[in-house]
Order: C-alpha cells, then sequence, then structure tokens
C-alpha cells in the first residue's frame, strides 16, 4: 500500500516542525510539502534527510503535491482560509488550531459532507489530555462546583485555551454548575471566565507549555484532575493516528477521544 502523502501548513511553526519530524519518521506516511506564513526559501530540509517543497503560497504546494492529507497547525483564521483550498484538492484534514467557534464547525461539517473528505479537529493531540477529559466527564455529575485552571506559554494567542473550553463544553453542557458572586469584586475579573457555571481561569507566562487542572467540589470535599504537558513530542502520537484515521472515512470528528473510541 502506498504512503499517505501528507502536506504541513504551518510547518515551521513549533508544533508544526514538530510533526514534520514526526510524520518523516512513519515508514507508512510521506510528507511531500509543506507551507509557512514567512518566505524561507523554496525547499524544507527533512531531519531523516532530502526535501519537500515548501512556500507561501499553500494553493502552490497542493497543485503539486496532491496531498491525501493537510495537517494545519496555524491559527483560526489562517487555518480557515486554508482548509477551502485543500478540501478542493480532496485532501483530508487534520485541524490542529485553537478558537475555531460553533459556526466553524458547523461549516466544515457541511464542507466534509460536500467534498466527502475526512476533517478531524482535535483541541489537544495528548493522549494524557483525551484521558483527562474522560475523567473529568464521569466525575463531574457528582459535583457541584467546577473550577479550569489552564496555564500557557507567554506567545499563546488566545484565552482560554481550546482545550479548557473543550473541557468546560463537554460537561457545562450537561448541566449548569454552582458559581457564586461574591457581595464585593476588589478587582474586576478576578472570579475568571464562565461558561455555564464553570469557572475558567488563564495563566501566561514563561516557563510554561500547556497545563489544566480541573478542581471539583462538593460540600466538605473537593477533587482535583490535572493533566501537564512537558515536551511537544507527546502530541505526536495523537497526530500521527489521526493522519492515519482520516482518510478512512468521510465527515467531520472532533476530539482525539472520538478517534480513540473513549
Amino acid at each position: 500500500m502506498a504512503p499517505i502523502r501528507v502536506v504541513i501548513n504551518g510547518a515551521t511553526g513549533k508544533m508544526g516542525a514538530e510533526t514534520v519530524a514526526a510524520v518523516s519518521r512513519e515508514a507508512d506516511l510521506s510528507l511531500v510539502g509543506a507551507a509557512c506564513r514567512r518566505e524561507r526559501g523554496g525547499t524544507l530540509s527533512l531531519p531523516t534527510g532530502g526535501e519537500v517543497p515548501l512556500s507561501t503560497n499553500l494553493e502552490d504546494v497542493l497543485e503539486q503535491t496532491h496531498p491525501d492529507v493537510m495537517v494545519d497547525f496555524t491559527n483560526a483564521a489562517a487555518c480557515l482560509e486554508a482548509v477551502p483550498a485543500a478540501a478542493a484538492h480532496s485532501a483530508n484534514l487534520v485541524l490542529g488550531v485553537s478558537g475555531l467557534t460553533d459556526d466553524d464547525l458547523r461549516r466544515l461539517d457541511a464542507l466534509a459532507n460536500d467534498r466527502n473528505i475526512g476533517i478531524i479537529v482535535a483541541p489537544n493531540f495528548a493522549l494524557g489530555a483525551v484521558v483527562l477529559k474522560k475523567l473529568v466527564e464521569q466525575a463531574a455529575p457528582f459535583f457541584d462546583y467546577v473550577d479550569i485552571v489552564e496555564s500557557h506559554h507567554e506567545a499563546k494567542i488566545d484565552s482560554p485555551s481550546g482545550f479548557a473550553i473543550a473541557l468546560a463544553k463537554s460537561i457545562g453542557d450537561e448541566k449548569r454548575f454552582t458559581r457564586n458572586y461574591p457581595e464585593r469584586e476588589n478587582l474586576p475579573d478576578t472570579r475568571g471566565g464562565e461558561y455555564n457555571g464553570v469557572t475558567i481561569h488563564s495563566i501566561r507566562m514563561p516557563g510554561r507549555s500547556a497545563h489544566h487542572e480541573v478542581i471539583m467540589g462538593a460540600a466538605g470535599q473537593t477533587i482535583s484532575l490535572r493533566h501537564d504537558t512537558l515536551t511537544r513530542d507527546c502530541y505526536m502520537p495523537g497526530v500521527v493516528r489521526c493522519i492515519r484515521e482520516v482518510v478512512k472515512q468521510p465527515g467531520l470528528v472532533v476530539g482525539l477521544e472520538n478517534i480513540l473510541g473513549l
């Protein structure tokens, strides 16, 4: 069987570069092209040897390489611009971006059906984070209060993180939690953001990668569940798994847990 042909959009960013290395190591995957935002020359050298076309013009890369899958690690706005171009070339899509709205997901679902392609959107590719989400969903019905504390590096462009929002929605869409409101707030917004009673706090500072803690409380007790990302290579098994799965079934899948069957 021929290797799955992969193009990476955002290939020179931190997550993109990690994905370049991961795809290059897999015998059943073939990195055939890459796109980036700033001009960096016409080729991208691979860690395993050789090179592939690199361009700031994604359409040119798609036309030249005819990929089976495009992996996108850009941002929400750039991703939504790239998706129609890739779909027009019948490329399946693995999207690892934050900030996609419910309307965006509905449009992606329609596109997947119209073009008969697979689209996987994953707020977090770390297997441990997916396990955290599953455990939170199992525990949350037994508690009345939920706070999510997430921290990332200082250059992260959005807050809260896409995964923190996914955590809040996964439990907050099932029930409304209790959120207390103090009589006097000495500093505005110190209680954090809210989703259906779930309170979310975001920390941004150097020395952080990606950290999510869910604290649940009821009368006389609390429980804390936490996942820490230490290095970006922890995302790669999930990314590679999604590349292999997205070519098998048309349609939209949101969340790595739905790929793993959790």
